[in-house]
């Protein structure tokens, strides 16, 4: 029995000591003074209000921990609220201080809350926080006084059980560009966590993280998964890590899962056997599915991370796509330096005949700045546009907005083999682009179209949305391209056009009603379409009678068949308010020639224009021989109404009252000529001659 009693003498004094401990410590524990002092320090250093409500509880078993209540700390002033916390708890093991080491049991934080602000000069509401300094910027005197009396600090051990962070919130802020992010419902939760800052390594388990955030109107989910994570300046390694991340918002969303997997290297160095990336986003009724997949090696000190076998696939879908489904086969590789603000893209794809080849290099992260290099053999947009229903409704007024131009600058260059658009077939574009303070330039721009060439600029401004365009176009079969570009069947012939031509406004319809400019226009060998001047004048041999009787016009709508030939054509345009002004038409055929003055009104889709036909020679071309009453006679013919569907009005009534003038002034150069024979005859006789 002696034994016993010695150990439960033993044990009683233990249990004493550990009473007096408890007792000691709870004694020295002054939770308002620890309060008082945090809240001096804070407002003497930093003039911020740090507010603790309630008491600071302090725990002994199982383990020590200090439990904190409601915390507040305001910005600098003590303004507005910076950051907030409902409730904190930290945990420490009891036995090892009673070897002088400190091991947390458990970190637990609840309700933690802060607002990070960029100010519009670009400093951070935290940098005093950061940086050891007051709210006005100078270094506290004790922040000066580094090593006076101070003993080398031990390295840092860590060993935490378990973190745990419960219904957090974190709000971005930047002033400058109005912008806000807010995270919220975050919730962290880790298994053991392990640092020792003498073997510099570090060694956490099971990490789990949850956060669903807001970003202006579109609201975003996030977790991340990581089973096992270890660091140690000679190597490191980790279990697969699982990002997953969804995005919804006005009549979008996408869902996105990153996988890595083989994670392996050193400190400075990191590998990772294979990255695998799946996003699916959906806009309306399209659907688009990406999967890629690339080895990783990253420099952690030089801050690069490249992917130099890039591969996967982009699947497109809508039920509107006249294949219903379009699959892109991708490849290429991706450079990132972080430490110079450079990233290279290098992708390819092939799909049909197209093949597209891009270029992309952002020289500068903030603000952005791209090079881009683009290069496509052959490529028909309008094979994968949905078709127009014959029976849809008129389209409402497009709205053109350039302010999506502002804050980029961007350079580079796009080359196309073969391109069609909304039926425009072009052949051999090349186009250089740059893009600075919200303007867009495309000079120069030329290309093969229509059995010509064009060259010229476009150039596009944000500021007034504005736009400007100049183009020579040499050489142009000018009918199939009024057919493709307007759906206008007006002409024929082949030649020259010159346009240089400015226009603003938030819609297609204003852009119109302020086109200003001028242009140009020389054909040879084509025809006006929609009438046939030769077949109308030829019909006026049997309607002269008539018409002198009744001095009546006659008005006829635009035929599809009809034509007037003509061998040679020019005009030129002075365009100001979308009103386009003509007046030296000139048009030359085998038996006419045509003038004319006018105005063609782009804004709202009419002509009102005046041509006069005069007949020059009637031995040959359409029938001319059947024009010989008309010879020498001006033909009016007035032009008029919207661009779907034309009047021509010829002129008769003046054309009658020309030839009746016509015919006395052929009467009296008749009798003049007979009075004239008679006076030389009897001027004969009186001479005898």
């Amino acid at each position: 029995m002696k034994p016993l009693r010695i150990l439960g003498i033993v044990f009683g004094i233990f249990l004493a000591l550990v009473a007096v401990g408890i007792g000691t410590l709870y004694a020295l524990f002054d939770g308002e003074k620890i309060k008082s002092e945090l809240s001096a320090a804070m407002l003497d250093k930093h003039q911020r209000k740090l507010d603790i409500a309630g008491k600071l509880e302090l725990s002994v078993w199982p383990d020590v921990g200090i439990r904190l209540g409601r915390v507040t700390l305001s910005e600098p002033g003590g303004k507005a609220e910076f950051f907030a916390l409902d409730s904190a708890r930290v945990a420490v093991a009891v036995m090892p201080l009673l070897s002088k080491q400190v091991q947390l049991r458990r970190v637990e934080v609840n309700g933690f809350k802060v607002i990070l602000v960029k100010h519009k000069d670009g400093t951070l509401n935290i940098a005093d926080l950061l940086n050891g300094t007051a709210g006005h910027g100078k270094k506290t005197e004790e922040s000066q006084k580094v090593g006076d009396g101070d003993t080398a600090r031990e390295p840092l051990q860590i060993d935490i059980a378990g973190i745990k962070v419960a219904n957090a919130q974190f709000t971005w802020r930047d002033e400058k560009s109005g912008s806000t992010t807010a995270f919220s419902n975050i919730n962290l939760g880790t298994g053991r966590v392990q640092a020792d800052g003498a073997k510099q390594t570090v060694a956490v388990d099971a990490v789990s993280l949850a956060v669903k955030g807001k970003s202006g109107a579109d609201a975003f989910d996030l977790t991340l998964d990581l089973p096992k994570l270890s660091l140690a300046p000679g190597k490191a390694a980790g279990d697969s890590l699982t990002l997953s991340a969804s995005l919804t918002g006005s009549g979008r969303s996408v869902v996105a899962k990153l996988l890595l997997s083989g994670v392996e290297g050193t400190a400075e160095t990191l590998k990772i056997g294979k990255l695998t990336l799946d996003a699916d986003a959906k806009a309306a009724d399209t659907v688009v599915k990406t999967h890629i997949e690339s080895p990783v090696a990253a420099n952690l000190k030089q801050q690069t991370v490249t992917l130099e076998k890039l591969g996967g696939s982009a699947d497109i879908s809508n039920p509107q796509l006249p294949m219903k489904q379009l699959k892109l086969p991708l490849s290429g590789s991706l450079r990132v330096d972080l430490a110079k603000q450079f990233a290279a893209l290098n992708l390819g794809t092939q799909f049909d005949e197209s093949k597209i080849v891009a270029k992309l290099d952002v020289v500068k992260f903030s603000p952005l700045a791209l090079g881009f290099d683009l290069d496509i053999d052959t490529l028909n947009v309008d094979k994968y546009l949905p078709p127009k229903a014959a029976d849809a409704p008129p389209a409402k007024d497009d709205k053109v907005d350039f302010s999506a131009l502002k804050g980029h600058t961007a350079s580079g260059a796009i080359r196309i083999g073969a391109l069609q658009v909304s039926k425009l077939k072009l052949a051999k574009l090349n186009a250089k682009i740059k893009l600075a303070g919200g303007r867009l330039d495309v000079s120069p721009l030329t290309m093969n179209l229509y059995e010509g060439t064009a060259s010229g600029g476009l150039t596009l401004n944000a500021a007034g949305n504005g736009l400007a365009l100049k183009q020579n176009l040499s050489a142009i079969n000018i009918n199939p391209l009024m057919k493709d570009l307007a759906d206008k069947d007006l002409l024929e012939g082949r030649g020259n056009v010159v346009l240089d031509v400015t226009s603003h406004g938030d819609s297609v319809t204003a852009m119109k009603k302020a086109l200003a400019g001028s242009a140009s226009l020389t054909l040879k060998n084509g025809a006006i379409k929609g009438i046939n001047l030769a077949q109308s004048l030829r019909d006026l041999k049997g309607k002269l009678g008539a018409v002198s009787a009744k001095r009546e016009d006659a008005t006829q709508q635009a035929k599809a068949g009809d034509k007037t030939d003509f061998s040679e054509l020019s005009a030129s345009l002075k365009i100001a308010g979308g009103v386009a002004h003509n007046s030296d038409l000139a048009m030359k055929s085998p038996f006419l020639r045509l003038s004319g003055e006018g105005d063609i009104d782009i804004g709202n889709g009419r002509m009102y224009y005046v041509t006069k036909a005069s007949v020059v020679n009637t031995s040959a071309g359409q029938g001319g021989k059947e024009l010989e009453h008309l010879k020498g006679l001006t033909v009016p013919v007035r032009v008029s109404g919207p661009f779907e569907s034309l009047s021509y009005k010829i002129e008769f009534a003046s054309l009658v009252s020309d030839a009746a003038k016509a015919k006395v002034e052929e009467k009296k150069q008749e009798i003049k000529t007979k009075v004239e024979d008679k006076l030389k005859d009897k001027l004969k006789g009186l001479f005898g001659r």
